[in-house]
Order: structure tokens, then sequence, then C-alpha cells
């Protein structure tokens, strides 16, 4: 007897539950600035953006021991932290989505390459932190994003089959991470223009959780 696996919703965080990023971008500014590298935020999106502190260590840290790039980007996350802390929106939308989906059964996914501290303070800071059935962190695993491998443990953790299910990307490592998994992707854009994100695999993309287009794709995806 085939088994059918089920349907979720994957969700990265930053840029996506709630649009952080110009906080990120201000923290590296902040403590790798002093060190050579100043971003825009084109620059940002292109080299920061998603990405985990091991691969930002290796590109813009370099000469430093493997322990000294993680105090630096340590530093960084804790500038970020204090940034962020009581200024925590979500998305417009999002809630309305996260109670669909609820009454419908379906279970959501957090997936990021964020550290577990920052992911845990969003999602508290959101509320939201129950209705996640797992929150996968990329700095945990043997590959973060974009590596499919991030959103191929979400989808194990719910017993959900890519090709019905449906993630949340702002970012492009994020995009190529979920689409690799096979799982059909949305973009959000939070930093990124409709022409970046589904450059970068995405099928659409949308403004926030309130978008038109967005909520007719999911009620046919989602079956509610």
């Amino acid at each position: 007897m085939i088994e059918t696996m089920g349907r979720a919703l994957l969700f990265d965080i930053d840029g996506t539950l709630a649009n952080t990023d110009p906080l990120h971008l201000k923290a590296f500014n902040q403590v790798l600035g002093p060190r050579g590298h100043v971003f825009d935020h084109a620059r940002f999106s292109k080299e920061l953006q998603g990405f985990a502190n091991v691969a930002i260590g290796e590109r813009f840290l370099p000469d430093e021991t493997l322990e000294r790039r993680a105090a630096i980007l340590d530093e960084k996350e804790e500038v970020f932290r204090a940034l962020v802390a009581g200024h925590i929106e979500p998305l417009p939308g999002l809630m309305a989505l996260l109670d669909r989906a609820d009454s419908a059964g379906i279970p959501m996914v957090a997936v990021t390459n964020a550290p577990r501290l920052n992911a845990e303070l969003l999602l508290s800071g959101l509320g939201i932190t129950e209705r996640f059935e797992a929150l996968v962190i990329g700095d945990e695993l043997p590959h973060g994003k974009p590596h499919p491998l991030p959103y191929q443990e979400g989808l194990r953790f719910v017993g959900a089959s890519a090709a019905a299910s449906i993630a949340f990307e702002d970012s492009r490592s994020g995009v190529q991470s979920a689409t690799a998994a096979g799982i059909p992707t949305i973009g959000i854009r939070t930093s990124l223009s409709d022409a970046d994100l589904v450059g970068s695999g995405a099928v659409a993309s949308a403004s926030a959780f309130d978008d038109p287009s967005l909520l007719a794709r999911l009620a046919s995806a989602m079956a509610w």
C-alpha cells in the first residue's frame, strides 16, 4: 500500500515572518564596518541575506581563526537582538494565515539559517512559537541554505510531501534551498523584487501574507 504524504507550510523567519532585514544590515555594518566591510541594501541582499554565519565568516573574515570568526559574528547577533527586542511586528496578514492553516489542520515549520537564539527571540516576540511543529536551524545541520537539507529536514519532521507543500522565503539563498528540496516557493518582497525572487526559483512573489494573489494560490494548493 502506498502511503500518501501530507501538506505543510514552511516559513523562513527573518524578512519573511517579520521585516527584520534592515536591523540585520545595521548590525552587520556596526560589527564588520570597522573591519573594512560596509554594506548597502543591494550588497546586503546579494552577499549576506539568508546565508549562514559560517559562510559569512569564511568570506569576510578569512584571516581570522574559526573561533575568532564565530566570536565576531556572535557579537553581530548580540547587536541585532538588542536592536530588534521590543520592535518585532508580523508582516501583514501573517496571523490570519496561521489561523487558517491551524483550522485546516496543516502543519507549519520554521526553517532558518539564523542562530537558534535569534530564531527563538523572533518567534517568541511575535507570539507564535507554539504555532510551529518544528524549528529547523541551518547552522545545526551539516549544510545550511542554499543547500536543500534544511527544508528536507522540515518536511521530514511533519511527514509532508515537497510537491504538496509551500515554502515562503525572502532571500535568494532561501528560495534556492526550498526549490532544491522540491517545494513550490513563494517569494516575500520585503527586500528583493519579483524578478530577483522568481529568478532564484520562486513560483511567484507576494508583498505580504494579505496579498490577494497569494491567498488565492494558497486556497487552491491547500484546498481550504
